[in-house]
């Protein structure tokens, strides 16, 4: 009993190993500009939190970042590389404690990948442009899409709206 087990453990790590290892990203945008910066130019650039969400793939605690409850009209950008990821108007409060968005700007500004860390399967974004990670998308967000882009404050800037250019 104790043989077949092991092996049926066994052959699964393989197979999940391979699996996990052959994921490519599920994004429209198959051409990745991904910056290559060392750690070290990456570590001059961002904080110690931007470079351990973004470069390191870590999680700020929920209810704490800058852009949860941020409702000004405007852009959120890569912290990293100030790519245009999501528009103000497609920000809703989803209760999670992350800055949450229905849809991104652009599709092309975004990666989808699968995300196997920590048991789990979810679908993690990265930036199109630098590679940061940005956090992961949900199926579980309002109309019109559905989705819910579950997004670090960390990982964003924002470039408010210029009253200015508002025609009137």
């Amino acid at each position: 009993m104790k043989t077949y087990l092991l092996l049926t453990l066994t052959a699964w790590s393989f197979t999940f190993a391979a699996c996990s290892q052959n994921q490519k990203p599920t994004s429209t945008n198959m051409n990745n500009t991904t910056m290559n910066k060392s750690d070290d130019e990456w570590k001059k650039q961002l904080t110690p939190e931007q470079f351990n969400v973004l470069r390191l793939k870590g999680t700020e605690k929920p209810f704490t970042g800058k852009f949860e409850d941020h409702w000004d009209s405007g852009t959120y950008v890569c912290a990293a590389c100030g790519n245009e990821l999501f528009n103000s108007n497609a920000k809703f409060d989803a209760g999670c404690g992350w800055p949450s968005f229905y849809e991104a700007l652009d599709k092309t500004k975004v990666i989808e990948k699968q995300d196997f860390a920590h048991g789990m399967v979810r679908t993690e974004i990265v930036c199109a442009k630098c590679g940061g990670h940005l956090g992961h998308v949900f199926d579980d967000g309002p109309k019109p899409t559905g989705m819910r882009y579950c997004i670090n404050s960390v990982s964003l800037d924002f470039k408010k709206k210029d009253s200015s250019s508002i025609k009137k």
